[in-house]
């Protein structure tokens, strides 16, 4: 868990889910994924729609409203008005950045609720909070290697068809075409990945207040290497296999050497990791 309600942890699991489907359709229409996005969404809008008119009633009695209950509301008409957008609009990118800033307003407010169950102390809630900052780096670092993979495996069968140097493991390999796709739709899960993972190290940061540490030069570097593999999807169209598969090669060297920067950085010794 990382918060001290199952509530809470279920409209952050899934808002976060919604947000990687999202990222998918932005990057190269997939209405299955968009449809399971919406889906989810709202699930999230339903379920703080919900806990949002409980909270209301609980307040007829007089009481004021408090800075959580306001941001709360703040965060559910960002939800409502980008199901509007997606609804009559359709414009993805802009439904995909409201969420973002939603998802991160969400997780600072709900983890300082005054009024949740005090079980679990603000150390114990922030390291929970970092274990799934960690995890979202894990997975999207692993979706970032085996982007890399393919493109290694697209230059040494590009090389070896150029030279014609035909074997039975280039017979077993799949065209450059498809090599190619499947290291796209690696990067298009890992970008949305690690932004998620940023923005849950934001919030943590935040509740922590460290915000000095958003001025560690590890947090701009990793901001640093989302750009680049956001170049990727941006320039995909417009640059030959060989070029991206390169490219792509360089942006995963890069984010070796930030891996590597961990044990120097002020944020990462924080986290204790």
């Amino acid at each position: 868990m990382v918060t001290s309600s199952w509530i809470y942890d279920a409209i952050i699991y899934t808002y976060a889910l919604s947000l990687l489907f999202y990222f998918s359709d932005v990057m190269d229409v997939n209405r299955r994924a968009k449809r399971i996005g919406t889906g989810l969404l709202v699930l999230v809008w339903t379920i703080e729609t919900v806990f949002l008119i409980t909270r209301i009633i609980r307040h007829q009695s007089g009481e004021m409203f408090s800075s959580f209950e306001f941001m709360f509301m703040f965060a559910w008409l960002l939800i409502t008005m980008s199901l509007v957008i997606n609804r009559f609009f359709q414009i993805e990118f802009i439904v995909f950045i409201v969420n973002l800033i939603g998802f991160i307003l969400l997780l600072i407010n709900m983890l300082n609720d005054p009024t949740a169950p005090s079980s679990m102390g603000e150390w114990e809630m922030l390291r929970n909070l970092l274990v799934f900052h960690v995890g979202l780096a894990a997975c999207g670092f692993a979706s970032f290697t085996l982007s890399a993979v393919y493109s290694g495996m697209y230059l040494f069968l590009h090389r070896r068809l150029k030279r014609r140097k035909w074997s039975d493991a280039v017979r077993r390999l799949p065209s450059l075409d498809r090599i190619e796709r499947a290291s796209y739709i690696a990067i298009t899960i890992g970008i949305p990945l690690f932004l998620l993972s940023l923005s849950v190290a934001v919030s943590a940061v935040w509740i922590g207040n460290r915000s000095e540490l958003l001025l560690d030069f590890k947090v701009w570097f990793t901001i640093l290497v989302v750009f680049m593999y956001g170049g990727y999807l941006l320039w995909r169209k417009s640059f030959a296999g060989m070029q991206l598969a390169y490219y792509n090669m360089i942006c995963y060297a890069i984010m070796l050497l930030n891996y590597g920067l961990n044990s120097i950085s002020t944020f990462h010794r924080w986290m204790g990791v």
